[in-house]
Formats: structure tokens, C-alpha cells, sequence
């Protein structure tokens, strides 16, 4: 239901597993005791530039996954209307290898995507009986990769293998997978296809050292979820989103001789009162028009980092995190998905041209809150919330007037100069 899958082999087994694997371990230590001060001088670089050079903000830097719904051709019509109106043209779609008997399905969903002007991208999944069996996965991957190749340029190799109920218990494991992946995209010569990894998810770099230094990806991804820590803006063992960008970039630098494009190829907060179409429990939890404020936020902060090439949004569809809610008869547009469609069509062609430094404490009276300001043609605007509550916030430049995150007008917001600010970002148009 939350498109999760559970671990079957009892913990026992698993500690057992780790422990049989400690070399593996001790490899991991010292991989990173290697390369970690690189990386961090890296990322205390990138921090220093962090938000102040102009970044070009391009249509191609916004993605929405998607899950084709086989045997119901009218809902998949639904998805893919949905998916129009968003305006955005790169996709993701995951394919299950359990699932490799529908190849043709895949096939077919990739080539429709394709000649509607979508640029697709599919993440192969992984699951234990792949590890053991990697023939069987390396049959898989050529056949994703002969089938739906002509329509889909990029495929990313595994999925969150880091957490076991994934089937990947470990990173020597994983490389296994990604090596014959790799070879059989080179075996079947589609020099076409961009390979993608490592997909790990959360914030667990350690991982990157060994893996990024043994498969040679063509785009570095991160499945890179901010949502246990709430806002976009909460540190997590000292990182906000923005420092574990940051670092994520840096990391890519320095393993990847010569630099590859870094794309986020899954985030999303889920929603509460949705039960068990919820992939997390608890704290991550958040309203609806909380996760409209937090989508729009987290664009903002990674592209405007300029660290991020791409980022997708898990997913169109879906009950528990979605921005439409399929359970209702016809299908509910989210609160989220409005936001998400006007902040794509707002930023797309534009340039960030910088923020605004937030003094210590939050701001002075009439200068705190996030403030980051764009130029698209002859217009200027900046995009502005607060991480805590509202406040009125005066600008330097004549404002012509103020849009919520969904693009509808907000005139009581304008008190004389000063523009009311709360968590939910606002687009403030200068004269």
C-alpha cells in the first residue's frame, strides 16, 4: 500500500550476516579513512559558496516520479493527464525485477512516455533473490536495457539498497549488482544509456567511498529524505538540507574524476491520517499543506544550492505521499501538487541570483526569514518564508505584488511596505 516492501529474514539472521561479513566492515572504515579529508575539504568549500553565485535554473532540473497502473488503462490515462499539466517533462517510473515478466508492459509505458515529449528514466529494483542469483539480475538488466532503451535514456541501478528490507545486506553486495548491470548495458552495446547510482538513500556517505570508487555511474544519485527532521531547514546531526547537499556534491567531486551531473531522485514527507498507505510512522507525519510548503522549500534550497542538477519528486499518485490522492472517486489534487506545478513553471528559465543572509536570531524587526531572489526576462521576485512563526518582513525594492505558493494573489498580505511572512513561501514580485 505505501509501496514499501518488509523484511522477511528474521534480525537474527541478518546480525549473523553482518558478522560473518566484518571484513567488509573494516574495508568500509578504511575506505573512508582514505578519502574522507578530501571530501570534507571539498565540502567545506562548497559551503563557503553555498547560495552566493547565480545559478541558472532550467526545466530539465525538475522530475516527478510516476507508476504506470497496468491492467487499468484508463487510471494510467489519469496519471499521464496529470502529468501533462504539471508542465514537467522528466520522469521517473521504477521497475520491479520480480516484475520482469511485464517487460513489454515497461516497454510500452517508456515508448508512450517517450512520444509524448517525456524524458524517462527508470530505477531497476533489486530484491535478495538478485544476490544470490545474479545471473537472473544481469538477464534483467539487458532486457530493461534492449527493450526500453530506445524510449528511455537513463536507468538507475538498484534502489535504496542500503536498508535491508531491499534485499542488500551489504555494500559489496550491491556492487555486484551495479558491476553486472554495467557490463550488460556494455555487452549489448546501447552506448545511449546513462547508468545511475548508487541510490542511496537518507544520509549515509560513508557508503559513497567504496561503491563510487568501484562502478563507474554516469549521474550520481541520492534518494536523499529530509523528512524525519521535519523542515527542509532542521539540521540532523548538525546538517541541514542544505549542508547534506553540500556534501553530496562533494563527495561526487572527489570520487568521480572529471565531475558528473548529481540528481535527487527521490524525496517526499508523507502524510498523516493516512494510515497504512504511509510509508513512515509518526513524526515524519505532516499535513497536507505542511508538505505543500516543504516541497516547494526543499526545490528551492537544492537547486538554488547549485549543487543539484536534477530532483524528483516520489511520487504523482499515491494515498499516503502523493500530490493527488487516488482513494477518492475521481482523484484529488493535493495541495501539493499546485505548488509543485506553479514553482516549476515560475523557476524554470529563471536565475537565482542570491539570498539574503538571515541575521543571528532570526532578523531584526522587518528583516528575518528565508529570502531567496530570481530574475526571469525583465522581472524580478523573490521566493520568502519564515523557519518558525509569522512575522512582517520589509523589502529594499517597491513590490508589485505577492502570490502564494499555488500563484493566487494575496493583497491582505501587503501591510504599506511590509509583506506578512509565515512557513508557507511566498513569490514577491518587485516593480
Amino acid at each position: 500500500m505505501a509501496d514499501q516492501p518488509h523484511n522477511v529474514a528474521p534480525r537474527s539472521d541478518r546480525t549473523r550476516h553482518h558478522l560473518r561479513r566484518w571484513p567488509s566492515y573494516l574495508e568500509l572504515i578504511g575506505l573512508n579513512l582514505v578519502w574522507d579529508p578530501a571530501i570534507f575539504w571539498r565540502y567545506r568549500a562548497l559551503r563557503r559558496r553555498l547560495f552566493r553565485r547565480p545559478v541558472d535554473i532550467t526545466p530539465g532540473m525538475f522530475g516527478l516520479a510516476v507508476s504506470p497502473r497496468f491492467g487499468r488503462p484508463g487510471e494510467t490515462d489519469a496519471v499521464l493527464a496529470l502529468l501533462r499539466e504539471t508542465g514537467v517533462r522528466r520522469v521517473l517510473f521504477r521497475f520491479p525485477s520480480w516484475e520482469r515478466d511485464r517487460l513489454e508492459d515497461y516497454a510500452g509505458f517508456a515508448g508512450r512516455l517517450h512520444s509524448e515529449g517525456f524524458e524517462p528514466a527508470a530505477a531497476l529494483l533489486q530484491r535478495r533473490e538478485d544476490v544470490f542469483a545474479v545471473e537472473a539480475w544481469t538477464d534483467f538488466a539487458e532486457s530493461a536495457f534492449d527493450r526500453l532503451g530506445p524510449a528511455c535514456p537513463y536507468f538507475e541501478i538498484g534502489h535504496a539498497w542500503n536498508r535491508t528490507k531491499w534485499g542488500v545486506w551489504d555494500h559489496r553486495e550491491y556492487i555486484r549488482l551495479a558491476r553486472a548491470a554495467a557490463a550488460a548495458r556494455d555487452r549489448i552495446g546501447r552506448k545511449n544509456i546513462k547508468l545511475i547510482g548508487p541510490a542511496v538513500i537518507d544520509f549515509e556517505y560513508h557508503l559513497y567511498p567504496p561503491v563510487l570508487r568501484a562502478v563507474d555511474f554516469d549521474v550520481i544519485s541520492s534518494l536523499l529524505y529530509v523528512d524525519r527532521v521535519g523542515a527542509p531547514e532542521n539540521p540532523q546531526y548538525g546538517f541541514t538540507a542544505a549542508k547534506k547537499i553540500a556534501f553530496f556534491r562533494a563527495c561526487a567531486d572527489v570520487l568521480v574524476p572529471g565531475g558528473r551531473p548529481a540528481w535527487i531522485t527521490e524525496f517526499n514527507w508523507p502524510l498523516e491520517n493516512t494510515g497504512a498507505w504511509s510509508p513512515a510512522a509518526g513524526k515524519p507525519n505532516v499535513g497536507e499543506d505542511v508538505q505543500a510548503d516543504f516541497l516547494v522549500r526543499y526545490y528551492v534550497i537544492a537547486l538554488a544550492s547549485g549543487w543539484i542538477d536534477r530532483a524528483y519528486w516520489w511520487q504523482l499518485v499515491a494515498p499516503g505521499y502523493g500530490l493527488v490522492d487516488s482513494r477518492e472517486s475521481p482523484w484529488r489534487k493535493r495541495p501539493s501538487y499546485a505548488a509543485f506545478a506553479f514553482m516549476a513553471s515560475m523557476l524554470s528559465g529563471s536565475v537565482f541570483t542570491g539570498k539574503e543572509e538571515t541575521p543571528r536570531g532570526g532578523g531584526t524587526a522587518g528583516r528575518g526569514g528565508e529570502v531567496y531572489h530570481f530574475r526571469k526576462g525583465g522581472r524580478e521576485f523573490a521566493l520568502a518564508w519564515t523557519r518558525g512563526g509569522p512575522l512582517r518582513r520589509e523589502f529594499d525594492r517597491p513590490v508589485a505584488g505577492v502570490l502564494d505558493r499555488s500563484g493566487r494573489g494575496l493583497a491582505q498580505d501587503r501591510d504599506g511596505g511590509l509583506i506578512r511572512l509565515d512557513g508557507s513561501p511566498r513569490y514577491v514580485i518587485f516593480k
